[in-house]
């Protein structure tokens, strides 16, 4: 839009008209103020400015306008039949105006004109945008810098924080260990004393004072028998707890472990008829006693909780795999061994599968089938200080597959 401001009608009709003739769009101020309140309100692309009216002349408008960031940079073409000379050019200039055209207008030098100054125009404000929105980026950028800086510093003083908790908490963490280990050995040493006694002495009654006593013997019995479970109860305590201490890995052939658990599961075997299928098992990085105690404790269950009537089956098998997965497709050169203890036994629901690797949770009549409750809590605990995994699939009366992942 082109503001044309001139205080007679009968020079702004023409004017009007040639911009019209051209495509462009006009407005009309009949003095300077008027023109003012209009600029105010409106946006133009182009003034075309006489110079000569009665209150605030040409010269004093653009002034005015060039006060102001709104409106500095708004082209003015000023236009008059007077003031020809080069003195009032040139003021016409230092006020702000942007050309300067005499009376009588030639309309095509004022149409090449006003086009010139509206391309103008419109390229500076373009480039005006395009500034302001860089600039505004700009500060977006720093502001987002700033925030990630202080971010940044917050959460290196909160992982600093952290890890100075963490590590404060872990050394309490392994002196409470040390602490509870003594305390079990003390605890252990004075419990099973008395318990040795107890069963010692009671041998001896039943043995010398109860021979001819059916009901005292049978007393006699089931009194050394608690005293064994509780033996028992004691050792499984200690081994659950020394599964916490620090001890250094070595190279295990899990073919020897295995024959060496075998061998003092010989009785067992025997008095069950049983038959146990040994694959060939790899070499791996581990702690020996412990792994012995894993297959002793996974293959002494599979004995224990056999069918009566049935001679139980048990098979060891062994996969390299190239994933820490109990579902990894095996692989030759695979970084862990997927190991399948599997029986014929009395197997179980899986709905317990999460309580059967608890301590002291038994899903079986202890009064059938004797035991602790320890055993499976120990060989999860060896596994897990492996960097393994461990779990089991099965179903009442099919019998029992625990799984083992250990790294090779």
């Amino acid at each position: 839009m082109i503001l044309i401001v001139d205080d007679k009608k009968e020079n702004i009709l023409p004017l009007k008209k040639i911009l019209e003739v051209h495509g462009l769009e006009s407005d009309a101020a009949e003095s300077g103020e008027e023109a003012l309140l209009k600029i105010l309100k409106r946006e133009y692309s182009l003034i075309i400015m006489d110079v000569q009216m009665p209150g605030m002349d040409g010269f004093e408008v653009v002034e005015t306008l060039a006060g102001s960031s709104r409106t500095k940079d708004l082209p003015v073409i000023f236009l008059s039949a007077i003031n020809k000379e080069k003195k009032y050019i040139t003021k016409g200039y230092e006020s702000g105006g942007v050309d300067y055209i005499t009376k009588p207008v030639d309309p095509d030098l004022l149409i090449l004109k006003v086009k010139t100054f509206l391309k103008l125009y419109q390229q500076n404000k373009e480039l005006k945008d395009m500034r302001d929105l860089l600039s505004k980026e700009i500060e977006i950028r720093k502001e987002t810098q700033q925030e990630l800086m202080l971010a940044n510093e917050n959460l290196e003083f909160k992982v600093a924080e952290r890890t100075s908790e963490l590590t404060q908490k872990n050394e309490e963490l392994e002196l409470r260990n040390h602490e509870l280990q003594q305390f079990a050995w003390v605890v252990s040493h004075d419990l099973k004393e008395p318990l040795r006694k107890i069963e010692t002495f009671v041998k001896l009654l039943r043995d010398r004072y109860l021979t001819d006593d059916p009901k005292g013997i049978d007393y006699a019995n089931r009194t050394v028998g608690s005293a064994a479970r509780m033996t028992n109860l004691i050792n499984d305590l200690l081994d659950y707890s020394r599964l916490s201490s620090t001890v250094v890995t070595e190279d295990v052939y899990l073919d020897d472990t295995v024959n060496e658990v075998l061998s003092d599961l010989e009785h067992q075997i025997s008095t069950k008829k049983g038959v146990v299928n040994v694959g060939e098992l790899p070499k791996i990085d581990g702690i020996p006693g412990q792994l012995r105690q894993l297959f002793q404790n996974l293959i002494g269950n599979a004995l224990k909780f056999s069918k009566d009537g049935t001679a139980p089956v048990i098979n060891v098998s062994c996969e390299t795999v190239a994933d820490k997965d109990f579902d990894a497709k095996p692989h030759p050169q695979g970084k862990y061994c997927r190991i399948l203890i599997e029986d014929n036994g009395i197997g179980f629901d899986e709905m317990y599968l999460d309580r059967i690797f608890v301590i002291f949770q038994s899903l079986h009549d202890r009064q059938s089938y004797e035991g602790t409750g320890i055993g499976l809590a120990i060989a999860k605990k060896i596994v897990e200080r492996h960097n393994g995994l461990i779990t089991a699939k099965s179903k009442p009366g099919e019998g029992a597959k625990f799984l083992i992942i250990l790294p090779t």
